[in-house]
């Protein structure tokens, strides 16, 4: 098997665990690929490393030493001759570092490209990039806040509620609901404080809080020459804490609604010559809904 513009290759190595790694190396026999899986010291007798063709040791159980040393992952794959890596989700999946050093290193990457991902890595940029296909974002300020006194007079010309959000957060980290001016400058200090914590980053941005969205995601699918479609949606609303609980496939929407939606979706994709397969997420109240990000 080969990529438009890549040599052929016969093995895939999965640099992630679990369930995800055990459906990837299903994936690869179907296919008629070699499967080489990645382990940390607690994984060592996991069903990813019983089932794959071969497995490598990279360190110790914790993610930081293990799953997210890339110069340990690329080796691996020089030693096996693996001429693709399948990062599965989370670690290094939406690290654009990653991505870059697969390319330079000759493999290749199963996943966007490095500049589709910093183009909507952050949600600032994201938003930005919305705006400018005239997509619907949440009514807020796509800028980062520099102080309060800044972020006061936003929340002025937002009104309040208010949320501040880390722009490289996710999973309800760096997401601080501001009810009222007195909140503000602790709230504003505590984003940031977990947006360096967490992600390396304390760039904060603000957007009106929607009290009771629906939040839809769109699942989008990109080929290396240029199609890109819009496979389906799904209603993730039933959370806890900001981490969805249930999803169900299809959202029970207004077929028109659901139209405009996955449309936008597949425009974003488009605009940052997505590839992959990739998650646009959406605010839905009553017949208008909001871009939120994409991943």
């Amino acid at each position: 098997m080969s990529a438009p513009g890549s040599r052929p290759f016969g093995k895939v190595l999965i640099a992630n665990r679990g369930e995800i790694a055990v459906r990837v190396i299903q994936a690869c026999r179907e296919l008629g690929l070699g499967a080489v899986a990645v382990y940390s010291e607690a994984d060592r007798e996991s069903m990813a490393v019983t089932m794959a063709d071969e497995a490598y040791p990279i360190g110790p159980a914790p993610s930081t030493e293990s799953y997210l040393q890339i110069e340990r992952i690329l080796a691996v794959a020089a030693q096996s001759g693996a001429g693709a890596i399948h990062p599965g989700y989370g670690f290094l999946a939406e690290n654009v570092a990653f991505a870059r050093a697969c390319r330079d290193a000759g493999l290749i990457f199963v996943g966007p490209s490095p500049e589709s991902m910093e183009a909507v890595g952050g949600k600032i940029a994201a938003r930005a990039l919305a705006e400018q296909l005239g997509v619907p974002v949440v009514p807020g300020r796509t800028a980062a806040l520099d102080s309060v006194e800044g972020a006061l007079a936003v929340a002025e010309q937002v009104g309040y509620p208010v949320a501040i959000k880390a722009s490289a957060g996710g999973g309800g980290r760096g997401l601080k609901v501001v009810a009222s001016p007195a909140e503000l400058p602790a709230a504003l200090e505590s984003a940031q404080r977990e947006g360096t914590a967490y992600f390396g980053d304390a760039t904060v941005f603000m957007e009106r809080y929607l009290q009771a969205p629906r939040h839809i995601e769109v699942q989008i699918v990109g080929d290396q020459h240029g199609q890109v479609i819009a496979v389906g949606t799904r209603d993730c609303s039933v959370q806890r804490n900001h981490q969805k609980l249930i999803e169900e496939a299809p959202a029970p929407l207004d077929p028109a609604l659901a139209g405009r939606i996955m449309e936008a979706a597949r425009r974003l994709a488009v605009a940052i010559d997505y590839t992959g397969a990739g998650t646009a997420e959406f605010l839905v109240e009553g017949d208008q809904f909001y871009f939120l990000e994409t991943i």
